[in-house]
């Protein structure tokens, strides 16, 4: 169970607070069968990492093979040079001559209970026939297309159909309002939006198309605009401007010869918040971020041709991008994707589609499984969950009890969990268990993946070796962004400037254990100074949500005349927990007991519900300008804007 940590007589960066000591090993039958048995593949791949990347990329479809694994000019890298592939290629025409062929590649489930299959003969059928119809609507290699839609196969299709003829595509996260929709079309100089109608969201319809207008009357790079009929929404199409996605796939031939790209040609720009407001365009090259979401997901997910793989991120995410898209259908796998909500039209959605499906491979975010803990166990306890081998998570740290609630109630005490960390930059997993080799302890993201070199620093770069500070990873690895589109000073200021320059600062706070595992502390700009100490909001949350009566919490700093910094948190309780005076002083006593009377939050406010983003990440910057009392900032990409007036009026009043 957590104990306090030893008073330490040195803080390199951030205190810990927090210890965990529950240990779970692999089960001898799982890695019986894992791909990765052998733990000396970390050590190969620490003595000779370009060796080791080099036989990865083995493992992807080359037209030309490279002539250089690395040429490593800090802060700048290319991956495989002179090597030529395509990424459509990979993920179709690779497994058309195998057993793969007429395999299920998507299978698909919209929120109203509409249902398709797609195997990979028919997948290639359908991206072939829509390279076509961009190449007829102009577009061509290293041209700019924007994706605007829900979680539909087209989405898929789209991305690989840019892929084939060298497009390169840029997909904005459907809930996106139609101003972050214009910011991100001109940032890319779009020539061609691809929509739909509309999407499903918790039974609402969500217009995209009308969103989409919207956007284009400040977007005049756009010639062409692509719309799927998902719902037979009404809508307003202009003329000359506007077609139909089966309007224009009508007769249109089935061949499409991929383009061969260069290693280092864009695939994809990807735009991430930047914390000045203006939102970052990361840059993935082709061929290294082939190699390293088609390894990873090989490799962290143990992937076999019959397992149903279910990533319940959406493709406008880089999660969705890296293992919905490209790494598991290079893979040749069966996916699973699902349009709607986890809770609609109930909250055994997931779990309902789960037994449907007959899912093996379950990997979602933390905040959705402190969300399934709220609701209870007895939801997922009403479906048959036995199919399920492997759970990961991703997105965010996860504490400890809801790891262990994960564990206990979704894979049955039985499924190993991969904890990874990485980042849209970083385009692929660095640090996560292999699921056959690696012990594994609630809370901890374990080992960096073989050929990654992570550290933690201090402030002034040296090693901590054992406790917490600043995560750093030491080298290039493959698919790494390559910069940030048309600002390439802001990725060098942004990612390699904190330290020397062929060290990358993603921006966490971490810790190292005695035995080198890794524990995410979450963003930097999240630790809080109290009386002198540095400590990371995530331990203070876990410990909250330690109590049996807390399902989710939200820690945040807020001026203080003495401490410099006191602590704030925003608890949600679970159903059916009435909150009160006595409550309170429970929670703050027990985080006390847990990890000390420095984390003791000097406010704790209930709320039904946090404020997150449409990813499904806690927006902490606007809790903090709740506690402090000033004007709420940006909230565009808010999932829920409304959830900040309720709590803004509650904290003000208690």
């Amino acid at each position: 169970m957590p104990r306090k940590a030893p008073p330490s007589g040195t803080r390199p960066g951030i205190d810990v607070l927090l210890h965990e000591n529950r240990v779970f090993r692999p089960d001898a039958a799982f890695r019986r069968r894992a791909h990765v048995r052998d733990v000396s593949v970390y050590a190969r791949a620490r003595g000779n990492p370009e060796a080791f990347w080099a036989s990865c990329a083995r493992e992807v479809a080359w037209f030309r093979p490279w002539k250089k694994v690395l040429a490593w000019n800090p802060p700048h890298a290319r991956w495989f040079v002179g090597g030529r592939l395509n990424a459509s290629f990979n993920c179709l025409d690779r497994h058309l001559g195998t057993a793969a062929r007429n395999r299920a590649a998507i299978l698909w489930e919209g929120e109203p209970g509409d249902e398709r299959t797609l195997t990979y003969a028919q997948l290639h059928r359908e991206t072939c026939r829509f390279a076509n119809v961009l190449k007829e609507l102009g577009v061509g290699r290293g041209d700019r297309v924007t994706l605007y839609m829900p979680l539909i196969p087209e989405l898929a299709i789209a991305m690989l159909a840019c892929a084939r003829i060298g497009a390169v595509h840029s997909v904005v996260f459907g809930g996106f309002s139609s101003e972050a929709l214009k910011e991100r079309i001109n940032d890319a100089k779009a020539t061609v939006l691809v929509t739909a109608d509309g999407g499903f969201r918790r039974g609402s319809e969500v217009p995209l198309k009308k969103f989409s207008d919207e956007a284009l009357l400040g977007a005049p790079s756009v010639r062409h605009v692509v719309v799927v009929r998902r719902g037979n929404f009404p809508v307003q199409m202009q003329e000359g401007r506007d077609r139909f996605w089966h309007d224009l796939m009508k007769d249109r031939s089935a061949e499409c010869p991929p383009e061969p790209m260069n290693s280092e040609d864009m695939l994809y720009i990807l735009y991430t918040s930047g914390t000045t407001g203006k939102p970052k365009g990361i840059v993935h090259a082709t061929g290294g971020y082939m190699v390293g979401v088609h390894t990873t997901t090989r490799w962290v997910f143990d992937l076999k041709p019959e397992d149903v793989y279910w990533c319940t991120a959406d493709i406008g995410w880089v999660t969705g991008h890296s293992y919905v898209v490209y790494g598991p259908l290079s893979n040749g796998a069966t996916v699973l994707m699902y349009e709607g909500a986890p809770d609609w039209p109930d909250r055994g959605r997931f779990w309902q589609i789960c037994e449907k499906y007959g899912v093996t491979i379950f990997y979602t975010a933390p905040t959705a499984i402190r969300a399934f803990m709220r609701w209870g166990g007895d939801w997922p306890g009403r479906y048959d969950l036995s199919s399920l081998r492997l759970l990961g998570t991703v997105g965010e740290p996860i504490n400890p009890e809801a790891w262990m609630w994960y564990r206990k109630k979704i894979g049955g005490g039985r499924c190993p969990i991969v904890d990874t960390w990485w980042q849209t930059e970083t385009g692929m997993i660095l640090i996560t268990p292999l699921p056959g080799i690696t012990p594994t302890r609630p809370g901890s993201a374990t080992r960096a993946f073989p050929g990654v070199e992570a550290e933690v620093l201090d402030e002034r770069g040296r090693v901590v070796k054992e406790g917490g500070g600043y995560l750093a990873i030491r080298r290039p690895w493959p698919a790494m962004l390559q910069t940030i589109y048309g600002d390439p000073d802001r990725y060098v200021k942004q990612y390699w400037s904190k330290w020397d320059a062929g060290t990358y600062f993603p921006g966490d706070g971490a810790r190292r254990d005695r035995r080198g595992d890794f524990w995410l502390l979450g963003r930097v700009d999240d630790v809080l100074n109290v009386a002198g100490h540095r400590i990371g909001t995530m331990e203070v949350e876990s410990a909250l949500v330690d109590h049996p009566a807390v399902a989710e919490a939200a820690v945040v700093g807020k001026a203080h005349d003495l401490k410099g910094q006191a602590l704030a948190a925003f608890v949600t309780l679970k159903e059916g927990i009435q909150s009160d005076g006595d409550l309170v002083s429970q929670l703050k006593g027990h985080v006390v007991r847990r990890i000390g009377a420095l984390a003791r939050p000097d406010d704790i406010v209930f709320t039904a519900e946090l404020p997150k983003t449409r990813s499904g990440k806690i927006m902490r910057r606007l809790l903090k300008d709740i506690a402090e009392g000033r004007a709420l900032g940006d909230t565009t990409t808010l999932a829920d804007p409304a959830v900040l007036q309720v709590l803004k009026q509650k904290y003000e009043e208690d």
